[in-house]
Order: C-alpha cells, then sequence, then structure tokens
C-alpha cells in the first residue's frame, strides 16, 4: 500500500511542477499561440499528463474519496511558490484557507 501512497504523491508532486511551468509560460509578450507553445508550457502540460498516469495507479489502492482530497495538498504549496516564485499576494484570508485545507488533507489521509 505504501507504493500507492508513493505515487499519490509523486502525481502532486508532478502537477505542481506543471502548474509552475504553465505559469511561467504565461508570463512575458505574445498571443495564446506563443504561450501555447513556449517549451515551459508543453513541458507543462505534459507534465500534468504524467501526474494523471501516476493517479491512475494510486486510484488501483487508495479510495477516490481519499485520494482525491489529498491532491488538494498541492493548492498549500501552489499558494506558496506563487507567492514566492511570481510576487503574488498571500494575505491573512489565504492563510486561513491555507491552513483548513492542511487541516482536512491530514484528516482524510489519516482515515485511510
Amino acid at each position: 500500500m505504501t507504493t500507492y501512497w508513493l505515487t499519490l504523491a509523486a502525481a502532486i508532486c508532478t502537477s505542481l511542477v506543471g502548474q509552475v511551468l504553465l505559469k511561467a509560460g504565461a508570463t512575458g509578450d505574445g498571443g495564446f499561440l506563443t504561450q501555447l507553445f513556449r517549451p515551459t508550457t508543453v513541458i507543462g502540460l505534459a507534465a500534468y499528463g504524467g501526474a494523471a498516469l501516476l493517479y491512475i495507479v494510486a486510484l488501483r489502492k487508495i479510495p477516490m474519496s481519499v485520494a482525491l482530497p489529498c491532491t488538494a495538498a498541492s493548492y498549500v504549496v501552489i499558494a506558496l511558490i506563487g507567492h514566492l516564485a511570481f510576487g503574488e499576494a498571500l494575505g491573512l484570508q489565504k492563510v486561513a484557507a491555507i491552513l483548513l485545507i492542511s487541516g482536512g488533507v491530514v484528516l482524510l489521509a489519516a482515515s485511510a
């Protein structure tokens, strides 16, 4: 069962990498097609595809009612990356939401 939890963690991390690459591809000049074909965007989309494949493997043994909410952990990390790497605002309301999401993920993972 540990292998499937590690696979779920890998899916979440791969999805995070994809999200950051998509954000990096969205910055700069040019229109939508320019953005779409930037290497960072293409690699980000590929990372999302890889994350989906890893998630499918994790679902073989982890209940979907637990696995999908655990992916919410990525919201926490992405909020922090957005703040640190892209200068996005991180106010009190977002911090409170991050704490609530973290608590929910921990409760769900503990119930599995």
